[in-house]
C-alpha cells in the first residue's frame, strides 16, 4: 500500500485556492446584513434586563445620597441624585462591553472593568471607552421610596 505523497505544487495550489476562498468570502460577507452596524439592542445584554412591572421598590429615597448613588444590581439600576434633590436612573450595565457598574462617586458613575465613567445626572459617558450613553429608567418617588415607574 503507497502513501500518497504531497508535493509542493499540491501544497501551493491548495493555499492559493484557501486564500482565494478566503477573500471571496470576505468580499460577500463585507455587503451582507449581518456586517451591518446593529442597535445596541440586538447585542446581549445591551440595555440591562427587563424593567420591572411597575410600582416595584427599588430603594428607599434615604439610601440615594444627594451628590451621589446607589447601584441596584439585583434591579440592574443605578439610582443617582442630584444636588437638587432629583433622583435620576439608568440601566447598570455599561455600554461598552456588558460590565455591571459598582459605584458613583464625585459625579460619575463607574465601571470596574474597563474604566468607563458616566455622568451621573446624564448618563451620559465622560471617560472611555464606552461612547454611548448609559439608557434612562424611568422611575418615580413615591412616600419616600424610588419605583419603577
Amino acid at each position: 500500500m503507497s502513501v500518497p505523497v504531497l508535493s509542493r505544487r499540491s501544497a501551493v495550489r491548495g493555499l492559493l485556492v484557501v486564500a482565494a476562498s478566503g477573500v471571496a468570502g470576505y468580499l460577500v460577507a463585507r455587503d451582507s446584513d449581518a456586517a451591518k452596524a446593529k442597535r445596541i439592542t440586538t447585542a446581549a445584554n445591551g440595555y440591562g434586563p427587563a424593567p420591572a412591572p411597575g410600582g416595584r421598590r427599588l430603594a428607599a429615597l434615604a439610601d440615594v445620597p444627594v451628590g451621589g448613588g446607589v447601584v441596584e444590581s439585583a434591579a440592574g439600576v443605578v439610582l443617582t441624585r442630584d444636588a437638587s434633590g432629583e433622583v435620576h436612573a439608568f440601566s447598570a450595565t455599561c455600554t461598552h462591553q456588558g460590565c455591571t457598574v459598582n459605584a458613583v462617586r464625585d459625579g460619575a458613575i463607574l465601571c470596574p472593568c474597563h474604566g468607563s465613567r458616566f455622568d451621573a445626572r446624564t448618563g451620559a459617558p465622560i471617560a472611555g471607552p464606552a461612547t454611548r450613553p448609559l439608557p434612562e429608567t424611568p422611575v418615580v418617588v413615591r412616600d419616600g421610596a424610588v419605583l419603577t415607574a
